[in-house]
């Protein structure tokens, strides 16, 4: 990997309207391009399993998307899925008969001006108008359900206690309804009551973390559902999951963890190189209409330096003082402790922090303990099951926007525990320094060879 040609990932933008597979590939052709840009320690599996040091872990990567990106629904149901999977296949043979693998019916072949339509991939389920998506990357194999331990602590509480104005029945119902599917599903067929919980999250209209999923896609992931709870019912809508989280959040989320400054911290640090090139100029041009030696101008070099070079790498997120010492300033969030309290949950909206009804379901906890087995205290994100992705009944949003705006800028830093990322840091800041002294030495040249006005 170059160090003078070295880019971050290109920001990928969301698409407008819901997802589809079309949509995905498009997100993964962008990030083929800048494959380069990713080192394979930072790579998605390597982030989803849990293997990447901090600021890269699983927990960064979904407070990312909790708190900048606001899709953490993506990531919250394709590990369910994977831990679903991995807990249907445990089954005995017998149960998992009852739920035999989903065939859709085949498509009308198409005809007049729909054969030159483009083809449909032969992957492509349930019979609609979606195209496959194509991935270098392996299957990731998750965590077996197994070897993670319940959470009853004060998170899972909350997502068991916290009201809804309609029950998960009456939701599924709704949602089959809008799908035009009239028979009820086979409720004998195993963990049928935890795909009604996953219906009523993250599938049915106006869900608490619902999926940016088109109507057709909706009501092919129900119609597949209602004849079987085999994780083939979910193929469709996790290839387009999958595709926004390889193709879209992983990306923009390692391009985030490569910056070590907050935004006030990054602007400051912006304005002081375009303060220090001010400096210099007026400096210079004080010198040169003086009756000074035009070596005196020399001393316009390092004001140029350091303006273009802390200018340079703000530019690209970096703080060149914060990275002396290979730290990161810490995210609003991390600031503050605990991020939720259980008044936060009381008469709570329907459309704010809606949820459903507790069940005898188990509620999976997806994080992995770290730190002598503590997890996250920051709201309810690691868990399956539980309110909308809202954050601004966490304790932290009001203390930090009575934070003054010198605290912001100057607040605390933690060192950056992943070589990787350091690497990449040490990469950009060289860039910099040597683009700055490739503008200021011929800025230095130019201004020394000025002639002299005497006009002082």
């Amino acid at each position: 990997m170059s160090v003078l040609f070295y880019r971050r990932p290109d920001y990928v933008a969301k698409l407008p309207g819901p997802m589809n597979l079309s949509q995905c590939q498009i997100y993964v052709d962008r990030t083929q391009k800048h494959r380069k840009a990713i080192p394979s320690e930072l790579s998605f599996e390597n982030v989803v399993q849990d293997r990447a040091l901090p600021p890269c872990t699983l927990q960064d990567f979904m407070d990312y998307l909790v708190y900048v990106s606001h899709d953490a629904e993506n990531l919250q149901f394709w590990i369910w899925l994977q831990r679903y999977t991995a807990k249907f296949n445990a089954l005995a043979p017998s149960e998992q008969a009852l739920s035999p693998p989903y065939s859709a019916p085949e498509a009308v072949q198409p005809t007049g001006s729909e054969a030159n339509q483009p083809p449909r991939s032969e992957k492509s389920r349930f019979g609609v108008s979606e195209y496959e998506i194509t991935f270098d990357q392996q299957e990731v194999p998750m965590t077996p359900p197994g070897a993670m331990s319940p959470q009853f602590d004060k998170q899972s509480f909350i997502s068991g206690i916290a009201n809804t104005n309609r029950s998960m029945v009456d939701s599924v119902d709704d949602a089959n309804a809008q799908a035009g599917l009239k028979w009820q599903s086979f409720t004998i067929q195993p963990f049928r009551s935890e795909i009604n919980r996953v219906i009523s999250h993250y599938i049915a209209p106006n869900s608490p973390r619902e999926l940016n999923l088109s109507h057709k896609t909706r009501s092919a992931v129900l119609h597949a559902l209602q004849h079987t709870t085999h994780p083939s019912a979910f193929a469709l809508v996790h290839d387009i999951v999958e595709g926004t989280l390889r193709g879209q959040s992983h990306p923009n989320f390692i391009r985030w963890s490569i910056c070590n400054g907050n935004k006030p911290r990054v602007l400051f640090v912006r304005n002081s190189g375009i303060a220090h090139i001010v400096a210099a100029v007026i400096l210079a041009v004080f010198l040169v209409c003086s009756a000074a030696s035009r070596w005196w101008r020399i001393w316009c070099f390092p004001l140029l330096f350091v303006g273009f070079d802390i200018g340079i790498a703000a530019y690209k997120g970096l703080c060149v003082i914060i990275h002396t010492g290979h730290s990161r300033a810490l995210r609003p969030w991390e600031q503050y402790g605990d991020g939720a309290s259980l008044d936060s949950f009381d008469n709570s909206n329907d459309d704010e922090e809606a949820t459903v009804g507790s069940s005898t379901d188990e509620v999976y906890s997806m994080s992995t303990p770290r730190n002598g087995g503590k997890t996250s205290s920051r709201g309810i994100s690691m868990d399956t099951f539980g309110t909308s992705n809202t954050f601004d009944h966490e304790l932290w949003v009001d203390k930090y926007r009575k934070k003054p705006l010198l605290q912001r800028i100057f607040t605390r830093t933690v060192w950056i525990q992943n070589e990787t990322v350091r690497l990449l840091q040490d990469r950009i800041v060289m860039q910099s320094h040597v683009l700055a002294v490739l503008v200021t030495v011929p800025l230095t040249t130019l201004i020394v060879a000025l002639p002299q006005t005497g006009v002082l």
